[in-house]
């Protein structure tokens, strides 16, 4: 992908704990993945503001039924890596 150089004001405090983090030759790259990661967020906001309005809002029951879906999932993946890890150390 092409780069092109702009000035950005940052506070500094910010700036240079990003810095002390990265080092001078990653900052940039640092900042692009914020960035990009901000319009992903935008997109998603727009999304989900797109498909309240065809739909309307998401209840509080399929928030409920979301949220014991994701531990649901999360519970899975922890067991598998705990079995993963106990194998892992049998292995040994």
């Amino acid at each position: 992908m092409a780069t092109k150089k702009y000035t950005v004001t940052l506070p500094e405090e910010l700036a240079e704990e990003i810095r002390q983090e990265v080092g001078s030759g990653g900052f940039s790259a640092y900042v692009t993945r914020a960035i990009e990661r901000q319009r992903e967020q935008d997109r998603l906001g727009e999304l989900v503001t797109w498909l309240e309005h065809e739909h309307g809002p998401v209840t509080e029951a399929e928030l409920a039924s979301a949220e014991a879906e994701r531990r649901e999932f999360e519970r899975h993946f922890t067991e598998q890596g705990t079995r993963t890890g106990e194998r892992d150390r049998r292995a040994g």
